[in-house]
């Protein structure tokens, strides 16, 4: 190929790159586990591929999303909270909300609370008095609940608050969670834990219950999922949003 053909050629494939860069849109949510593994990541591929839109979760729980959404670094923020619930949460967090009527809430989803345990410790159910003697700690061995003769590990994940409050909250009547605990950061990570270790409980959002792991029969728990904008929704979030009630809902357990 002749050089100044050659030359041309090259330039206009860069030129094209940079313009596709240049319109490419992302989407940024500071999320926490309820919205992260029962919503967003669920539909993700299949959002994208429709909307050409990228879709990135920043993994936060309720009060780091909100800061994120204030100070403008992420496009929403989304949370297993009822709305009501969100700023009750911050206010009991320490951060002030000082003009609640500038943000609109849209509930996306319903989030269900799960207990989960290894996967060869397949107890079949545990009641909300078995629940309560395990977290607070009182019960300290699987053969008190009908397992086998070993001690029990309980795993609490940092990144999760919403998850915990509720479940502590609904399943458990407020009961006083044990200090004596594996530390986890995400439901994943919980996840993982409960994984690595035979005598080892957590909860989560249903969402991320698979063969890998048990998850014995407890407490009904379910509550809002809620995304939060800053003002009226973006085009693109509105995007997203008509994706989740619409080719998105088959997706979503």
């Amino acid at each position: 190929m002749h050089f100044s053909l050659m030359k041309r050629v090259v330039t206009a494939m860069a030129l094209t790159l940079l313009a596709t860069t240049a319109f490419a849109e992302d989407i940024r949510i500071g999320a926490g586990a309820a919205p992260t593994e029962n919503i967003l990541k669920p539909i993700r591929a299949a959002f994208e591929k429709s909307s050409g839109i990228t879709l990135n979760t920043i993994s936060n729980g309720p009060k780091q999303a909100f800061i994120e959404l204030e100070k403008g670094t992420v496009d929403a923020a989304a949370a297993g909270l009822a709305l009501d619930d969100w700023w009750a949460l911050l206010k009991k967090e320490g951060v002030a909300v000082t003009n609640p009527g500038a943000y609109q809430g849209q509930v996306i989803g319903k989030d269900r609370v799960v207990v989960i345990t290894h996967k060869d410790n397949k107890i079949p159910a545990l009641s909300k008095e078995q629940l309560q003697g395990i977290l607070s700690g009182k019960t300290q061995n699987w053969k008190d609940v009908g397992g086998k003769d070993m001690p029990i590990l309980l795993v609490w994940g940092s990144l999760i608050p919403g998850t915990n409050s509720m479940f502590t909250k609904v399943a458990l009547g407020g009961t006083a969670v044990t200090k004596e605990v594996l530390d986890a950061t995400t439901a994943e990570d919980v996840k993982d834990k409960v994984k690595s270790n035979p005598e080892a409980i957590g909860i989560g959002p249903a969402a991320i219950v698979d063969d890998s792991i048990w998850s014995p029969k407890s407490p009904e728990v379910a509550r809002d999922i809620t995304l939060l904008t800053k003002g009226a929704p973006s085009a693109k979030i509105q995007k997203l949003l008509g994706f989740i009630k619409g080719d998105g809902a088959k997706l979503i357990k």
